[in-house]
């Protein structure tokens, strides 16, 4: 199987290039496309009670500075990046649209091998969701 579009799942962790590479380096000889994805926690969702900011305002600096980290990012691959892409919300869903609007046939994402990703790994939820092949790099830290 060729794989066309590699959509590479980044959570702006310093281990982030380890993805990068990966993708880089399986999508030069397959002449595929690599865009890259953020997704954002979507601060409303999780707390419920009273505080003094304004959420909306929050969140758009969040986003802000994650497609500013993302263009950075992109700007050091070795190859063109298609789309830099930063979204909040459910990852499962958010992945999923992407994957559907942007014809993306290869997910790549990593996990964390530590002691948090046991108990809160985003990457067993993307098994559960993701319609297309993944690629799940183990991430550890330096």
């Amino acid at each position: 199987m060729s794989y066309k579009h590699i959509l590479v799942a980044i959570d702006l962790s310093k281990e982030s290039k380890v993805l990068i590479e990966k993708a880089v380096a399986l999508a030069q000889p397959l002449g595929a496309e690599v865009s890259f994805i953020h997704i954002d926690v979507n601060y409303a969702e999780i707390y419920t009670g009273l505080i003094d900011i304004n959420l909306a305002e929050t969140q758009n600096h969040a986003m802000e500075a994650s497609l500013a980290q993302l263009k950075v990012l992109a700007e050091e691959a070795n190859m063109p990046i298609k789309h830099t892409l930063v979204g909040s919300g459910d990852l499962g869903y958010e992945l999923k649209e992407t994957i559907d609007k942007k014809d993306v046939d290869l997910v790549i994402c990593g996990h964390h091998q530590d002691f948090w990703s046991v108990i809160l790994s985003s990457t067993k939820q993307l098994l559960n969701s993701v319609p297309v092949d993944m690629l799940v790099v183990p991430l550890h830290e330096d």
